[in-house]
């Protein structure tokens, strides 16, 4: 796990050592242990590296780093899981290659020298984002990984292409622009999260999972007027998917595995050759535990591949609802894990909180981050490396929505629209303490966690909702069409979720749910905010659940095996209940939230202030300040919940508060 960036334009040579040596420097916590630069005037490109040593720890692996014949020099952000068999193959081929270490770079390089770029792509299996400079062709390629499990960004400054792991690289270019852009941070008050491709500054991008950039010198004379959305080619440069999530799915929904027995097999046997695959390290290895499914079986198959107890971490809180560890805790006794457990106090997210800004680098509103960070900060104390268990909620039905929201279409699409806005205002007259009542005394396998706050969004939104589709869009969005937050903004920019040739051919509500939150929210927040809070506390993260060839098998499970009798994730739980005891894990799903819009009422409530000060938004110019004071207002009497709205609000303003523009 590292960091990567570089430079691509016309400068003089020491333009080159002195912007890339400053970009460089400011990825270090996401590489402490070595650091390596190389600037090629003649060709018009530098590159930049940041290295946490995971595999062979020695020199051999430093970078950048040029394959033996020349032509290929390659920065790299990850880990090939499957590079000692790719070396296996290199080795047969007769190549000849005379290794210098163990690492997974030297395989990279070595493979781009003997099948090229496209076709050692097809062979990896793992989590990377790289970049290529081929000097027999002066062509830059950038890659990133199928889902989107590592960052990378680019963008053009006066003419001048970069590209790095985090925006505060790029950011430290001389004469880099920080304009932000109105029209994405409308995007971001909707989502909580900036959407790929963009970036909250104007003429900087995203790579988007699954794809490949390439480019020349001839592309380099000004950004693209669109947005490069993939496919997209230009003079000099294109952007190409190398990989299709919605392929993958819609060929998987058109091979269905019809026996469940066999569907749990194969799926017990393709997640421990996944497991296995990613405790390849030479460093400390642990997992993060949360008691949840995913977790859980995640812990088990590590458990079951060691010999000795698994490391194991966890977070709790303080405050009544909010607190998983005691589950953790049985889990971890149960499987005889070598146990960590932290909780949360307000005093420890006040302490996280200001480096927040400087952690996420954009406007980034899941407050989970703040706990994500400390079991990170915590397992690093111990390990170097953390096996966690996201995406089973994307891949297997896992979330709340996919249930409940055909249930609210079904009773929703039968009221005339001009009625649908009477029942919005019935719903909220009921106070928020009330729905949290009313959740909570629901049988247990419909037992809805802050029912207060998903009644309110719902009742916001069933004005607008048409379709099922809707309802989806209005569960995972915070927009409200007819109210502008943002001064200037456009919220109306195209998005996947704009896009329903993405989810076209998938045909029950629920596989697109999941397809879209997998194109969407899974790297655009989940893997955003796991990689960001782990690398900021020099921790690599890998995620099982994400070896491609679990995702294949999950699209070629039916609907039916997947959500049964309203629980998701039935083929998860039935792996793990062959190592856990069903009563450890069965409960109402609660995620790893945390009580922010208690806090900011509480013991932030000073903080919180300090942003939101009607004289200090209407200064800035960004929001409306009358209708954040509005927000604030009603957030502060109790009445309304208002928590996800004001924290993306603040998570705003205390970024911007940490820009030096």
């Amino acid at each position: 796990m590292c960091g990567i960036t570089g430079i691509f334009g016309s400068l003089k040579k020491e333009e080159f050592d002195s912007s890339i040596y400053k970009m460089t420097s400011v990825l270090t916590h996401r590489g402490p242990d070595d650091g390596g630069v190389l600037v090629d005037a003649d060709n018009n490109i530098a590159f930049g590296h940041r290295r946490l040593s995971i595999i062979d720890l020695s020199i051999a692996g430093h970078q950048p780093m040029s394959s033996s014949c020349g032509r290929f020099t390659v920065v790299f952000n990850g880990e090939i899981y499957n590079h000692l068999k790719i070396r296996s193959e290199l080795d047969v081929s007769g190549s000849g290659i005379l290794w210098k270490g163990r690492s997974d770079t030297e395989t990279l390089v070595a493979a781009f020298s003997e099948w090229g770029v496209d076709k050692t792509l097809k062979r990896l299996s793992g989590m990377f984002a790289i970049a290529i400079w081929d000097s027999n062709t002066k062509e830059l390629s950038l890659v990133r990984d199928r889902l989107g499990e590592k960052p990378l960004y680019y963008g053009w400054s006066d003419g001048i292409f970069l590209f790095g792991s985090e925006l505060k690289a790029l950011r430290k270019y001389k004469g880099f622009s920080s304009q932000i852009d109105r029209n994405v941070l409308s995007l971001y008050m909707q989502y909580m999260y900036v959407p790929n491709p963009y970036s909250i500054f104007e003429n900087v991008y995203k790579l988007e999972p699954g794809c490949i950039l390439k480019m020349d010198i001839t592309a380099l004379s000004r950004p693209p007027n669109e947005v490069p959305f993939a496919p997209f080619r230009l003079q000099g440069l294109s952007i190409m998917q190398w990989y299709s999530l919605s392929d993958v799915a819609k060929n998987g929904q058109k091979d269905l595995i019809k026996d469940e027995n066999e569907a749990v097999e194969l799926l017990e046997k393709t997640l421990t050759e996944s497991v296995q695959s990613q405790l390849i390290t030479d460093v400390p290895l642990g997992a993060f535990l949360s008691g949840g499914v995913d977790s859980s079986v995640i812990v088990s198959l590590m458990q079951k591949l060691s010999s000795n107890p698994v490391k194991t971490f966890t977070i709790g809180f303080e405050e009544n609802g909010f607190n998983e560890a005691v589950y953790a805790k049985d889990v971890a006794r149960h499987l005889g894990t070598d146990h960590h457990e932290l909780y949360v106090t307000v005093n420890d997210a006040i302490s996280i909180i200001p480096k927040l800004p400087m952690l996420y680098d954009e406007p980034f509103a899941d407050s989970s981050q703040i706990p994500t960070h400390l079991v990170s900060k915590m397992a690093r104390q111990d390990v170097t490396v953390s096996l966690s268990g996201d995406a089973g909620d994307e891949l297997f039905g896992g979330y709340n929505r996919y249930v409940w929201g055909g249930l609210i279409w079904n009773k929703v699409k039968w009221i005339p629209p001009s009625f649908r806005g009477v029942l919005s205002n019935i719903i909220q007259k009921v106070p928020v303490s009330a729905w949290d009542n009313i959740g909570s005394s629901l049988p247990k396998k419909y037992e809805v966690f802050s029912m207060g706050d998903k009644a309110y969004r719902m009742a916001h939104r069933l004005k607008i909702v048409r379709s099922l589709d809707d309802v989806y869009h209005s569960l995972v969005t915070e927009g409200y069409k007819e109210e502008s937050l943002v001064i200037g903004g456009n919220s109306e920019l195209k998005t996947k979720l704009n896009n329903c040739d993405l989810v076209s051919g998938i045909e029950e509500s629920e596989q697109r749910m999941m397809l879209w939150d997998s194109l969407t929210y899974l790297p655009d927040d989940i893997l955003t905010k796991v990689d960001r809070a782990a690398m900021g506390a020099g921790l690599e993260t890998r995620i099982p659940f994400l070896d491609y060839r679990v995702v294949e098998l999950a699209w070629r499970l039916p609907l039916n095996m997947k959500i049964k009798n309203g629980i998701g994730k039935w083929p998860v739980r039935e792996v793990l209940y062959k190592y856990v005891p069903k009563e450890l894990i069965e409960r109402p799903k609660a995620g790893f939230a945390v009580p922010v819009g208690q806090w900011i009422r509480g013991p932030l409530r000073e903080w919180a202030d300090d942003l939101l000060d009607e004289t200090r938004i209407q200064r800035e110019g960004y929001f409306d300040s009358k209708l954040v004071k509005k927000l604030w207002g009603q957030h502060l009497s109790g009445r309304y919940d208002w928590t996800p709205r004001l924290w993306a609000i603040l998570m705003f303003q205390a970024w911007l508060q940490a820009q030096i523009f």
